[in-house]
């Protein structure tokens, strides 16, 4: 292809509004162009990035067996209000009416109208399993649309749902989708990790996270690096610091900490470690009778070390949490504790409230709290001296690094990523709930075991930027550069020899299979070369009139620093083995 047959529009300065590096390096190459708040046109270029996502997704996932087919942006209410989600989903949802007043929602995924398909479908056990997948454009209304492509409103993903008679067999088809993804950004050329994580508002009995390793990540990666063990931040186990809890050796004591409202200042003034200190946090819950009338709100104090942060996803996995919960309000804090938060603690309460310590919390000892008195903590605290042993002990921490594994293989360390995709053994939530059901060899009906498999595949264009950019501008894979070569002729235009070769080298690597364009836009090579490294092609071809003289092309791949002098019959068979190598 020629420059000129498609659609070059690059700037200098990227956006206001553009926060992240591949952001601002998706509008300056002329990938994306912003129409609303996380609505993109993905102009020529970018599309060209896009196809080939989707072209290996669609090769692999056929690999592994998956159908594909196509469902509907805008689905009937109906089928979200089977499953309850209508109701359950926040504003992220975004629901319409007709005009006969009939409710319909903009697919932020495809759970229910994949799974009305399968019950209507698949009746026999003779026809499981299956796994049917589409890539579609989806809508989530972001309160704060942000990053470009990594956080929009509007998408494209991959999600794929395999229907299987058992959990067994549902484990197999979950495996075969691990391996199809791993496949997938081994081809994409991505340093990534597979991670368990929580199955969120999807739900299911299994899950793992792909995310593309990158500084710039918004998720932070647990991993052991002497062992195969990762998770993600929100799943990762902490293990107890101290093995056991020691006995008392000092005595309770209300010592003033005047305007020493954090663990931090209290430690510092006291010149304690900031690892006997405590940190109280205070969630409620309501209890709702049969009309939607409050009957009851408990007030649950939540207590970590001071070096510590809550892991509010692991919290809500706890019993009397689960159900939901939210943070108590200033009201409901001051009238449980009788003060402000900076000085909660658990003894001396005002009315009673549940107490939730985390495993390290629970086997310390002469530790450091509030006196729920503004202006004062308490020293030398024991559990069964001086307060009650907690309500219930759990893992409601974050890991942080250093932290044994829970595999016991070493200790933990932590990076960040970026969500690419995830694979969720759903079970029956979605077929039991829509009496999805296929017949045994006995006739007798049975709950299809579901799994949910999904790709961003337009935040795989910011995924690969973060991890693969510099300060000339993009680093693309081979296998996503919108071109894979690029020939940038010194002359084109004035100099028929130089045409003469540029054109021969083009119809050369096409023929070789090599996806190469032609810059015939007539530019100054300075202008020519930044336009092509700002887009990140892989490698460049330059043709002046003095290397022609000399019998050579300059060849220069995007990553390195210096162009290298090539015979010019040699160029293309040498450019077409570094794409392979």
């Amino acid at each position: 292809m020629k420059a000129t047959q498609t659609f070059v529009s690059t700037l200098k300065e990227a956006p206001a509004d553009a926060e992240v590096v591949s952001h601002k390096l998706l509008v300056r190459a002329g990938m994306i162009k912003r129409l609303g708040a996380g609505i993109y046109n993905y102009m020529p270029l970018g599309l060209r990035v896009i196809r080939k996502v989707e072209a290996i997704i669609r090769e692999e996932m056929n690999r592994a067996g998956a159908i594909e087919l196509l469902m509907p942006v805008v689905q009937p209410a109906e089928l979200w209000m089977e499953t309850g989600r209508f109701q359950k989903m926040g504003p992220e949802l975004l629901r319409v009416k007709d005009r006969h007043e009939r409710d319909f929602v903009i697919q932020p995924t495809s759970e229910e109208v994949m799974t009305d398909i399968a019950r209507q479908e698949l009746k026999s056990y003779k026809q499981l399993p299956r796994n049917f997948y589409h890539i579609q454009t989806k809508f989530r209304d972001e309160r704060r649309p942000r990053f470009g492509l990594m956080r929009g409103r509007e998408f494209t993903m991959k999600d794929a749902y395999s229907f299987d008679r058992d959990l067994e067999s549902g484990l197999v088809s979950y495996q075969a989708m691990f391996k199809a993804y791993c496949a997938i950004f081994d081809r994409m050329g991505l340093t990534y990790r597979a991670v368990a994580a929580d199955s969120g508002a999807i739900g299911g009995d299994a899950s793992q996270e792909f995310q593309v390793i990158a500084d710039t990540g918004e998720d932070a990666i647990v991993y052991c690096p002497t062992s195969d063990y990762a998770a993600n931040i929100e799943l990762a186990e902490a293990l107890p610091l101290l093995a056991q809890r020691a006995a008392p050796s000092k005595s309770l004591e209300k010592t003033p900490t005047p305007g020493k409202a954090t663990c931090e200042d209290v430690a510092a003034l006291l010149g304690i470690p900031l690892e006997t200190t405590v940190k109280s946090l205070v969630l409620a819950t309501d209890e709702f009778d049969g009309s939607g009338a409050l009957q009851k709100t408990t007030l649950w104090l939540l207590l970590v070390r001071g070096d510590h942060s809550l892991n509010e996803v692991k919290a809500g996995k706890l019993p009397g949490l689960k159900a939901g919960y939210r943070f108590a309000s200033a009201a409901e804090i001051a009238a449980h504790f009788g003060c402000q938060p900076g000085y909660l603690g658990p003894i001396g309460t005002k009315q009673p409230v549940k107490v939730i310590a985390d495993r390290t919390v629970a086997a310390m000892h002469d530790f450091v709290c509030g006196a729920n008195e503004a202006d004062f903590h308490l020293t030398g605290v024991n559990w069964g001296r001086d307060l009650p042993e907690p309500d219930l002990v759990a893992d409601i921490r974050n890991v942080v690094p250093g932290d044994p594994s829970p595999d016991g293989k070493g200790v933990l360390a932590i990076q960040r990523g970026i969500e690419v995709g995830h694979v969720f053994l759903l079970g029956t939530k979605y077929s039991a709930a829509m009496s999805a059901n296929y017949l045994d060899e006995t006739g007798k009906p049975q709950p299809m075991v579901m799994g949910c498999y999904g790709i961003g595949v337009t935040r795989l264009l910011g995924a690969a930027i973060e991890q693969g950019h510099d300060e000339r501008g993009i680093v693309w894979p081979d296998a996503l550069a919108p071109f894979t070569v690029v020939v940038c002729p010194i002359g084109y235009e004035r100099t028929p020899d130089v045409r003469a070769a540029a054109d021969r080298l083009h119809d050369e690597l096409a023929a070789l299979g090599v996806d190469v364009v032609l810059d015939d836009r007539g530019e100054r090579p300075g202008a020519m070369f930044a336009d092509w490294e700002l887009i990140g092609v892989p490698q460049r071809i330059v043709i002046s009139e003095r290397g022609l003289k000399a019998g050579t092309v300059e060849v220069q791949g995007r990553r390195e620093a210096a162009a290298m002098a090539v015979p010019v019959a040699e160029a293309a068979a040498l450019v077409k083995g570094r794409l392979r190598a």
